[in-house]
């Protein structure tokens, strides 16, 4: 059920916000000259995909977890995208595709080891992961491994419609910061 709802809304989405991603796209090609982020991630059953966004920092920033990289390296534009969440409306693609999930562990790079381990440790790689979840809203990001995999097992064990539209509604409405950048 939470697949044919991710379906919807992505596609729904899309469409509704293409004006919006047309818009971001060109400011995005000025601020960075190349607007759109691609990048491999870990997906379900740890098989890679490639995460779309739009680009926040710029250009040859190291491919690094957003904690381990430097303020410096986001620009104007890419702060505001970040507070505002716009940078994440690319990865609606990534759900329809169903790579992804709305509602779900935020993805990782294969080269946090660490996070990686504790996340088979509990099952999370088990599923699709998402755009937000329990640990996005509740503040809790990739800089600590350990605890975000026991948030994300729980979100997941404990996942149900109900769950599933609360996680997407506070988000929506400012829960969660995103992922720490360090000063």
């Amino acid at each position: 059920m939470i697949r044919l709802f991710d379906v919807v809304f992505s596609f729904v989405g899309l469409l509704v916000s293409s004006p919006l991603l047309v818009l971001i796209s060109i400011v995005g090609l000025f601020d960075t000259g190349s607007p759109i982020f691609i990048q491999e991630r870990v997906g379900r059953d740890k098989k890679p995909f490639v995460l779309v966004k739009f680009r926040t920092m710029t250009v040859g920033t190291a491919s690094v977890a957003s904690h381990l990289a430097s303020t410096s390296s986001i620009t104007k534009f890419g702060r505001f995208l970040r507070r505002t969440k716009l940078d994440e409306l690319p990865q609606l693609w990534n759900v329809l595709k169903g790579e992804m999930s709305l509602v779900g562990p935020r993805p990782c790079l294969f080269n946090q080891v660490e996070l990686i381990g504790e996340r088979e440790k509990r099952g999370v790689l088990a599923v699709r992961p998402g755009i937000t979840g329990l640990a996005q809203i509740n503040q809790i990001d990739m800089s600590t491994p350990e605890l975000l995999a026991i948030t994300d097992a729980q979100m997941v064990r404990d996942m149900s419609l109900v769950k599933y539209f609360t996680y997407i509604v506070q988000t929506i409405l400012g829960g969660g910061q995103g992922d720490k950048v360090k000063q």
